[in-house]
């Protein structure tokens, strides 16, 4: 977790706040600069962001890190800054949230990031199984075309590699 605030006093809450050991390691940053540079570090399943910041408002960083990391992002703002505000970075996928808050509101806001951060974790675990079955599937008809090209029909070259990838007890892709 990455905790984006200009006053110590918010990292102080935060730290607080949230259980001991399943948020952990929470790192802390006090600018933009100095967020973006920790991204470019490390992977962070949660970032939480509060308004302002010494060296810009946060949308930007906000916007930037839904579009440079799968991190479940919070914006916390004023309330007279709210609506606008939410409405500039929601499509982005950021979610907002007034400041002040309480306990429970920040707690349930950071269930709800962890929640929708695992879904899209699994959702890109999928994606890459899909990706690998499509290139095995792309070598597999690669050495079709090979043994299609030294005279065999389709019908006995994919025959030929699913026997023997089963004589072998290899996978289809190593034969």
């Amino acid at each position: 977790m990455l905790s984006v605030a200009a006053v110590e006093k918010f990292h102080t809450s935060l730290r607080e706040l949230l259980p001991g050991g399943r948020y952990a390691p929470v790192q802390f940053a006090y600018d933009a600069a100095d967020a973006r540079r920790r991204l470019l570090e490390n992977r962070y399943d949660i970032i939480i962001i509060s308004a302002p910041l010494r060296d810009e408002f946060g949308t930007h960083l906000a916007q930037h890190f839904a579009e440079q990391s799968g991190a479940g992002i919070l914006l916390l703002v004023k309330p007279e800054y709210y609506s606008d505000v939410s409405a500039q970075v929601t499509p982005c996928g950021v979610l907002t949230l007034q400041k002040p808050t309480s306990p429970q509101m920040m707690l349930q806001c950071t269930e709800l990031l962890c929640g929708t951060r695992e879904r899209l974790r699994r959702m890109e675990q999928k994606s890459l199984s899909m990706e690998d079955k499509m290139a095995e599937i792309r070598l597999i008809n690669r050495a079709k075309w090979v043994l299609i090209e030294q005279g065999m029909s389709e019908q006995d070259a994919h025959r030929y590699i699913e026997k023997q990838a089963m004589d072998r007890c290899v996978p289809k892709r190593v034969v």
